[in-house]
């Protein structure tokens, strides 16, 4: 029995929660999706998007961005799972095969994995059955298919009641997700957003995993907005309003299962709010980043002029959690002299140095505090 999405509330009418729901209605829903209410959302939630696309094409080098912001997604996602963790381990262990985190941190990695490896996806192919089929196996650190074998169901955390069980059978199954992507893809008619909402429902409904399900669909969100080129980085740090609201996201998405109908534009301006409020505090994010980028940069050529290099100060920024091996990869210099540099750096109060077995890692600790920041 999958444990994921363990909060759902019981069903109270409509379909049996003990039954498979082969019955699950195919994309679209018969019914208005474009209300006027939710139009007025979609262009609020396009504008703030807007605005974070230009904010994360303006940072030069979009690994500063690429290596932070999918790890406060990576967190924030694993969180709604009840997989918790910290950005400091995260960062710690980010890089390094060899390390041995704790079970919360390595299932977080993965996903950070799992969205770089989506990205890349779709720069090969439309997002598809085959993608969700790569971010799973990624994020679960093994091969995983749709499932073809009955027994999956959802149940509430605290009494085990079953609340919900998903299709059942690989041909049902396969049919619902090939019916998923063709709606992403060809009703261009409705806006991305309305289409990624209730993508997301749809493959929330289907459960085609046998684990896996919630972050691998929340990795599609982010993947799909930037598809329709709604953003060029997937830097949208969405799970952070699913945490705030997470019982609002959990009833939500059982409505639309037991009602439909109405229940839809309640779903769709619940979704819609989550870009625009997480795409203006990304934004906002990304100007601290780039401000403090720049407060370092003058700081290193100020203070230490004679290691400055752009490539140094990026790095920094790159990898929070800095080690000698960092600078030796990026040919910025060999071990000695890579050590002199950070320790330069450590004693004029950039970086903080602190020692981690039989190595030492240098953090760029302001960075950490703009990232654990929730304001």
């Amino acid at each position: 029995m999958s444990a994921e999405h363990s909060d759902f509330p019981v069903s109270a009418a409509g379909w049996q929660p003990g039954v498979p729901y082969n019955n699950l209605p195919p994309l679209p829903p018969a019914c208005t999706l474009e209300t006027v209410a939710v139009l007025k959302r979609c262009v609020a939630a396009r504008a703030a998007l807007g605005e974070l696309k230009m904010a994360a094409e303006l940072i030069p080098n979009q690994a500063m961005l690429i290596n932070t912001l999918p790890m406060l997604e990576a967190r924030g996602s694993s969180e709604i799972e009840n997989i918790v963790t910290t950005a400091d381990a995260l960062f710690r262990f980010a890089g390094k095969p060899d390390a041995e985190p704790d079970a919360a941190t390595k299932e977080a990695l993965r996903y950070r994995s799992a969205l770089a490896a989506g990205f890349e996806d779709i720069k090969r192919r439309p997002l598809s059955a085959g993608t969700a089929i790569e971010v799973c196996s990624v994020l679960r650190g093994t091969p995983m298919r749709p499932r073809a074998l009955p027994g999956t169901a959802l149940a509430n955390a605290a009494t085990g009641e079953v609340v919900y069980t998903p299709p059942q059978g690989e041909g049902v199954i396969n049919a619902l997700l090939a019916n998923w992507a063709e709606f992403l893809h060809t009703r261009e008619e409705l806006d991305p957003l309305v289409r990624m909402a209730v993508g997301h429902y749809q493959f929330e409904a289907i459960h085609p995993f046998s684990d896996g399900n919630g972050r691998t669909g929340r990795v599609l969100n982010i993947l799909f907005l930037v598809q329709s080129g709604l953003l060029t980085l997937p830097v949208l740090y969405l799970s952070r309003h699913i945490i705030a609201s997470k019982r609002d996201y959990y009833r939500l998405l059982v409505d639309i299962t037991q009602n439909g109908g109405a229940a839809w534009e309640p779903w769709l301006l619940y979704m819609l709010g989550a870009v625009e409020k997480t795409a203006l505090w990304t934004t906002r994010k990304i100007a601290e980043i780039r401000a403090l980028a720049e407060t370092t940069r003058a700081a290193i050529r100020a203070r230490a002029p004679k290691i400055y290099t752009r490539e140094l100060a990026d790095l920094l920024f790159e990898q929070p959690y800095c080690r000698i091996e960092n600078l030796i990869k990026r040919g910025i210099a060999k071990r000695e002299t890579a050590a002199r540099y950070l320790r330069e750096l450590a004693g004029l109060g950039l970086l903080r140095e602190q020692p981690a077995g039989r190595e030492r890692l240098f953090i760029n600790e302001p960075l950490m505090r703009l990232l654990r920041a929730e304001g």
